[in-house]
């Protein structure tokens, strides 16, 4: 907020609508409320990245209530949405890209200049990836099977979290490591230094982002013992 009280009016401020990468500590609503004040105040506009929506909180609808929340208060906007999580389609570029403007004419010229962006960018995208988005959200059965998985998910990736913190400390690890639990979605920003990542990374093959971050979707039950004992090994004498 202190960043964003000093940006210039009318700025374009990009904004993590779920699932923070690469922090994962999204805000609650009453943050978000005072984010959209500051907007409002301010003349920003907004462009929400939605990659993630579902993996949240298992709810597509719940993840999408910050991009709600400014769009019926009338705020201009932008919103990238991605389907190569939440529906596996990695490798077709299937998402969406939407503007909300203040009037018909402002949108009309908006997606004339979209049209020409991208016309020269990708001209025709494949269809196959959208046709597989458009099946499943266009049926009524294929949508709930869909947010019963996105929900089963989910549940697998805070299981993970919530047993690669609790294994840590069965090895007796010196460290608090509650943040992590405190934290939601794909990712993990444990606080392991640069040093200690790259000791991960070249000596025991754990692979993370030297800014501590991890993918927690990566864990499962084969590997979570030798991570969770790479990690201890590795931290024993300090995170940094």
């Amino acid at each position: 907020m202190s960043k964003l009280e000093t940006a210039d009016e009318g700025a374009i401020v990009f904004l993590h609508a779920c699932s923070h990468n690469p922090t994962g500590f999204d805000l609650n609503i009453g943050q978000w409320k005072e984010l959209l004040t500051l907007t409002q105040k301010k003349k920003f506009i907004p462009y929400f990245d939605m990659a993630y929506q579902g993996f949240a909180s298992g709810n597509p609808d719940r993840d999408g209530e910050a991009v709600r929340l400014f769009a019926d208060a009338g705020v201009p906007l932008c919103l990238g949405t991605s389907f190569a999580k939440n529906m596996g389609l990695y490798g077709t570029r299937t998402g969406t890209f939407s503007i909300v403007c203040d009037s018909p004419k402002e949108a009309q010229a908006v997606q004339s200049q979209l049209d020409f962006i991208a016309r020269n960018t990708y001209s025709s995208p494949a269809l196959h990836g959208s046709k597989f988005a458009e099946i499943i959200l266009g049926d009524k059965e294929l949508k709930a099977e869909w947010y019963e998985d996105l929900l089963t998910m989910s549940g697998r990736i805070r299981s993970m979290r919530e047993q690669f913190v609790a294994g840590l400390y069965k090895a007796g690890s010196p460290h608090n490591w509650d943040h992590i639990l405190q934290q939601i979605g794909m990712f993990a920003f444990t606080g392991i230094g640069p040093n200690k990542c790259k000791e991960l990374v070249d000596d025991h093959h754990v692979y993370l982002t030297m800014n501590g971050r991890i993918s927690v979707a990566g864990l499962n039950p084969n590997n979570l013992d030798y991570v969770i004992n790479a990690v201890h090994q590795v931290t024993k004498d300090g995170r940094n």
